[in-house]
């Protein structure tokens, strides 16, 4: 079984992997012999996840450029990174465009797109100095095929889409590969935030959009996000792919 795992060998962090589709990676990677960094703003969540895998948590702000130092610090005194997720993402509440505050639409940007920047800036030069990495963005349906009262949440995740490609180009030459993948609403915790409010009425107008009948689990994440991170996908970059039962179609 072990010369079978996917991962056997690699170092990963996942942000927000204190639950929802952080938390499905985090597993799923160790399955496959990951040694994995869990990183969560919520402490506790972070640990929980962590000792159930046997990985390292760490408290961290993404959107905070001396709490993402820390964290690249505290990773590089105990390993090198193979791996990096990009998953920790927060939205506003379904809302007008125009209605949405200038706190919600500054956190949106802070947590699902500064982010990124932040954790490039503090994981790309080992990556180049290995000559080797893989980092994957968790993007969103919402980002190619938006709906409405989401806007800027929609907005924040069509740059995502939009870095992953850049990054994929620029950093290619240095053995680094960038994808993302496109969840549709998951049974996670921005659920309720996405609906507006999680009734069953809500739930089945919701699922009536995704052809397959249901929403994505943390289980689908992390199998795609193995599959992107692996050796397996030496020959794929630049991929923003739908996990998300055809609703994009």
């Amino acid at each position: 079984m072990g010369e079978r795992m996917r991962l056997s060998g690699k170092t990963a962090l996942v942000t927000g992997a204190g639950s929802g589709f952080g938390a499905g990676i985090a597993r799923k990677f160790a399955a496959e012999g990951a040694r994995v960094f869990v990183a969560d703003i919520n402490a506790d969540a972070a640990r929980k996840i962590a000792d159930k895998i046997d990985g390292t948590a760490i408290t961290c702000d993404v959107s905070d450029a001396g709490s993402v130092a820390e964290m690249a610090a505290r990773i590089g005194t105990d390993d090198t990174l193979d791996i990096l997720v990009n998953n920790a993402g927060v939205t506003h509440l379904p809302s007008a465009l125009e209605d949405v505050t200038e706190d919600d639409f500054d956190r949106v940007v802070a947590v699902n797109m500064k982010s990124v920047y932040l954790t490039a800036r503090a994981f790309v030069p080992q990556f180049k100095a290995q000559q080797a990495g893989a980092i994957l963005n968790i993007a969103s349906t919402a980002g190619v095929s938006p709906r409405p009262r989401l806007n800027w949440y929609n907005a924040s995740k069509g740059w995502m889409i939009t870095a992953t490609k850049t990054m994929a180009v620029e950093l290619a030459p240095h053995g680094i590969r960038v994808n993302a993948l496109n969840p549709v609403a998951g049974e996670t915790p921005l659920l309720a935030s996405f609906m507006g409010e999680d009734t069953p009425e809500m739930r089945a107008k919701f699922l009536a959009t995704i052809p397959l009948g249901r929403f994505s689990t943390p289980e689908d994440m992390g199998n795609a996000a193995c599959f992107l991170c692996s050796d397996e996908a030496s020959m794929i970059t630049g991929v923003a792919m739908e996990v998300d039962g055809g609703r994009c179609i």
